[in-house]
């Protein structure tokens, strides 16, 4: 170290001692209670000088607010505990200041993940949870505090402390002032004081320009009381896409945990969402992020079986032969043939609808409503439908396997048997409208209809498989106010709303709560700044050429927010090679996790769901609009559901919605 250096960290040292010292001195005379209550008020009492913000009890009694760039802290000082815990009497007290506190930021828009209880132990040395309650020592107070990952910027913190410092009841500021004591105590509010509408915008604009940073701390005040509402039941919240019901049910899976005693579970029916969503919260809520399991649907099943003791033998690939066999034997030239000649639609019809939503009996599959099929089926091909499907059940069985939905179906079965304690709290299902009607079945037979039990959150308009079902099918009843509905969008401007509903808008459907939905649905928008670029080329090279110059023009480290999404598996690889001849860095969307990483994520439309970027590019998006027979019934349901996941892809753009095509239909 230099003498420069060594100076600068001797004078560093020698502020600190003034700074401690002015605050021993200044806390002498603010009528704090022990001695050890007064050491750490005076560590609070340093933060300031750094640009916290500390609100007291009049006369120095009672909790302390601390609010900072790691959020908002309810401080509470015991000076006579015994060993290395609080007396009860005193957490309890803490955890009704933190909810006191909770509901006065709830104005403004700050989730309750920002505001935690923290419990200070005087002369103790340690850090650990008490439930919520993180417990610290004396000594370890400030390099906590300090250490929390940065939620709120400056200007934040000086209008948040002002308006809980006018809300809160006996709470006024203290700042540390050098070796000058004030006469009464009270300390004059810093500059830049907001209204609470003027905070809320600030928020939200903030939450804009740096999203995933700024959601762990603000939402909107309507999504805020969402996520601390008691539900006496079973309850869903939906809404079109970007309206945040992602951010709402992830910090409503840490608001639960939080003041539950027993796990929560999160389960979404994709494989790639749990581990980035797994991230997301145990940044934003590292305190709880241990007691909330992020599982895709079929993995836990699986592990939930092996835990019972109930063998599984998955094998997707012998499943699959099974069924091509079933159908070359009883199906190919069947009555079947002749309404969809490929094997396609009918496996889809047996795992969507008869094994999906749990029929064992053809009488049941033959008086079934099957929703979302276009093909109708009278009751002789609904007997063609059985005898496959009977076909493909005795040669799974011949080789001795499962299929995913046996694997849910034997889930069920273990689930629905009186066990005692149930083995989640609470349950959150994301993307809900993906999972099968014995999936969702499932989910609800682990917790029944508790109060704040099950929460289920998706939005019809973004299937993006086929076949559907209502709640009622599942003995779910959200009436009342436990359907809620988000209207605003929070991700896409206008011209990429636009766009994306313009695919869409002559597709009505039927959501899972029974309601007629149009395909173009108002919203109301708060963002304007994303664009819409769209290419038409007559090559597939000078498409590609477009698509790598689209990349390269964007500022550097952009690629961390830019994803490039693909109909299918099949056309990954050739973007997969095309970047990597242009040495542009990329991230397989499987493998995401949730981490910055500099580089392209590449990725299907069906692997993009729940997420969202600030960039996205869709190559020759429009190559597979002609596929398929025209004119028939199934041929207009997989085109549906083609425009469906197109608008999945289309509405995960923030900024940046590039649009790319092959004109001539001969480079199709």
């Amino acid at each position: 170290m230099g003498a420069g250096a060594s100076q600068e960290a001797r004078r560093q040292e020698r502020l600190l001692r003034e700074q401690w010292e002015a605050a021993r001195r200044q806390v002498r005379w603010s009528g704090a209670g022990g001695e050890g209550e007064r050491r750490v008020l005076a560590q609070l009492l340093v933060l300031t000088a750094r640009g916290w913000r500390l609100l007291v009890g009049r006369a120095g009694s009672g909790d302390a607010v601390l609010v900072g760039p790691g959020g908002v802290f309810v401080v509470r000082v015991d000076d006579r505990a015994v060993g290395d815990g609080p007396r009860d009497e005193g957490a309890a007290g803490l955890l009704a200041a933190t909810r006191v506190a909770e509901s006065a930021a709830a104005s403004l828009g700050m989730s309750p993940v920002a505001v935690q209880p923290v419990m200070v132990l005087a002369g103790q040395s340690l850090d650990r949870a008490l439930g919520r309650i993180r417990l610290l020592g004396e000594q370890q107070v400030g390099p906590v505090l300090l250490a929390q990952p940065r939620r709120l910027r400056a200007e934040s913190v000086r209008a948040i402390a002002d308006h809980l410092e006018r809300v809160l009841p006996g709470c006024e500021g203290l700042v540390l002032e050098q070796g000058v004591a004030p006469e009464n105590g009270r300390q004059t509010a810093p500059d830049g004081l907001f209204d609470v509408d003027g905070l809320r915008e600030a928020a939200l604009e903030g939450a804009r320009r740096a999203p995933i940073e700024q959601w762990m701390t603000f939402l909107h005040p309507d999504q805020v009381a969402l996520v601390r509402r008691n539900w006496s039941g079973p309850a869903r919240i939906s809404g079109p896409a970007g309206t945040g019901k992602t951010v709402v049910a992830l910090h409503r899976a840490a608001h639960l945990a939080r003041r539950t005693t027993g796990r929560i579970l999160y389960v979404t029916f994709a494989n790639n969402l749990p581990r980035v969503q797994s991230t997301f919260l145990r940044t934003m809520a590292p305190a709880v992020a241990d007691r909330v399991d992020f599982r895709s649907l079929h993995s836990w099943a699986q592990e939930f079986l092996q835990e019972r003791g109930v063998p599984v033998r998955l094998n997707g690939d012998k499943a699959e032969t099974a069924f091509s066999r079933a159908w070359t034997h009883v199906g190919r030239e069947s009555r079947l043939a002749q309404i969809d000649p490929g094997h396609l639609y009918w496996r889809e019809e047996i795992d969507y609808v008869i094994k999906g939503r749990g029929l064992t009996r053809f009488e049941e599959y033959a008086n079934v409503v099957r929703r979302r099929r276009k093909a109708g089926l009278h009751r002789t091909q609904r007997q063609s439908v059985w005898e496959l499907y009977e076909e493909y059940e005795a040669r799974r069985h011949e080789r001795g396997v499962h299929d995913f939905n046996d694997v849910l179906s034997l889930a069920l079965a273990e689930a629905s048997k009186e066990r005692g304690r149930p083995p989640y709290a609470a349950v959150v299902v994301d993307e809900v409208q993906d999972l099968t009607l014995v999936g969702v079945r499932l989910l609800h037979a682990l917790v029944g209809d508790a109060p704040n039990g099950l929460l289920l959150v998706g939005d019809g308009q973004q299937t993006v498989y086929p076949g559907g079902f209502r709640l009622t099918d599942a003995g779910i009843d959200i009436r009342g106010d436990r359907g809620q509905v988000l209207r605003t969008n929070y991700r896409n401007s206008r011209q990429i709303l636009d766009a994306a509903l313009a695919v869409v808008a002559d597709d009505a459907f039927e959501d899972i709560d029974g309601e007629p939905t149009p395909g173009r649905r108002d919203v109301d928008l708060t963002y304007h700044d994303g664009n819409v670029v769209r290419v038409a080329e007559t090559t597939v090279e000078a498409h590609d050429r477009e698509l790598v110059g689209a990349l390269k023009a964007l500022p550097d480290g952009a690629l961390a927010d830019t994803a490039l999404l693909c109909p299918s598996k099949r056309a990954l690889g050739h973007y997969q090679r095309l970047l990597a001849r242009a040495e542009i860095p990329v991230c397989q969307l499987e493998q995401y996790d949730g981490n910055p990483v500099d580089a392209v994520k590449l990725g299907t439309y069906r692997r993009a769901k729940g997420l969202e970027f600030k960039n996205v590019l869709l190559p020759r998006y429009d190559a597979e609009s002609a596929a398929g027979t025209p004119g028939t019934d199934t041929a207009r349901e997989r085109a549906e559901l083609r425009r469906s996941q197109l608008f999945v892809a289309m509405t995960r753009a923030r900024d940046l919605l590039w649009l790319g095509s092959v004109a001539d239909p001969s480079e199709r």
